[in-house]
C-alpha cells in the first residue's frame, strides 16, 4: 500500500495550527465565575465600583455592569494567574468564601480557556453591610 503524496498532515485537524486566548477574554470567565459564589456582593474595591456606576448612568455607555472589574489576569500559553479583588456579604465566612471563589474561577478558566490556573489571589477590599444602601440606589430614589 502506498502513501498518499499530497497527504503531508501529521496529527489530528484540532492539533494544526494555535489558538490564543487574549486577557479580556480569561478575564470574563474569572469575574463571572467569581459573581456566582454565594457571598461574594460585588467585585472591585470602593473606587472601582463607584466610577463603574458613574459609567453605567452615562448614555451610550453600554449596559450591566462591567464584568471585568476588580479582576486582572496572566495569561499565557499553558497558564494562567488571576487577581481578584472582592467585596462579600456581612456574616459571611470570608474564608469559606474565598475558597469556594477560588474552585470556581479555576473550574471555569481550566474548562472553557483550556488554560491551567497556576494561582487565585483574593483581595477582600470590603464587607457589605446589611443597612448600607445599594451602589446608586440613593440617586434613584431622590428624583
Amino acid at each position: 500500500m502506498t502513501a498518499d503524496v499530497g497527504a503531508k498532515h501529521i496529527g489530528a485537524p484540532g492539533s494544526r495550527g494555535r489558538t490564543t486566548i487574549a486577557d479580556v477574554v480569561v478575564e470574563k470567565i474569572a469575574g463571572m465565575a467569581a459573581r456566582d459564589v454565594p457571598g461574594v456582593y460585588a467585585l472591585g474595591g470602593g473606587f472601582a465600583r463607584s466610577m463603574g456606576s458613574m459609567r453605567e448612568r452615562m448614555p451610550g455607555a453600554g449596559s450591566g455592569k462591567s464584568v471585568t472589574r476588580g479582576v486582572s489576569v496572566e495569561v499565557g500559553e499553558l497558564q494562567a494567574a488571576i487577581d481578584l479583588e472582592i467585596v462579600v456579604d456581612y456574616g459571611v465566612s470570608i474564608t469559606d468564601v474565598a475558597g469556594a471563589v477560588r474552585e470556581n474561577v479555576i473550574s471555569a478558566v481550566e474548562r472553557m480557556a483550556g488554560r491551567e490556573v497556576v494561582e487565585v489571589n483574593i483581595a477582600v477590599s470590603d464587607v457589605k453591610l446589611p443597612d448600607e444602601e445599594d451602589e446608586g440606589e440613593g440617586r434613584q430614589r431622590i428624583q
